[in-house]
């Protein structure tokens, strides 16, 4: 699991998979999201504006990370 700090209280989840270089832009990263391939705390999410706080987990494309 990779640790990711943000400074922010929260970042959005299409804005995290950039942040991290899981995606190049942010459509693809909606893509990802609507396409039902992007996990927030164990369960599939689709929103890309879903607000992602300290503790919180995000498995994608077989990569864990746990913001921070």
């Amino acid at each position: 699991m990779k640790e990711v700090k943000i400074d922010t209280d929260y970042i959005t989840l299409d804005q995290f998979l950039k942040y991290v270089g899981i995606v190049e832009t942010g459509g693809k990263g909606k893509q990802m999201i609507l396409d039902g391939l992007v996990k927030v705390n164990g369960n599939i999410e689709l929103k890309r504006g879903k607000k992602l706080r300290s503790g919180d987990i995000v498995v994608v494309n077989g990569h864990e990370f746990i913001i921070l």
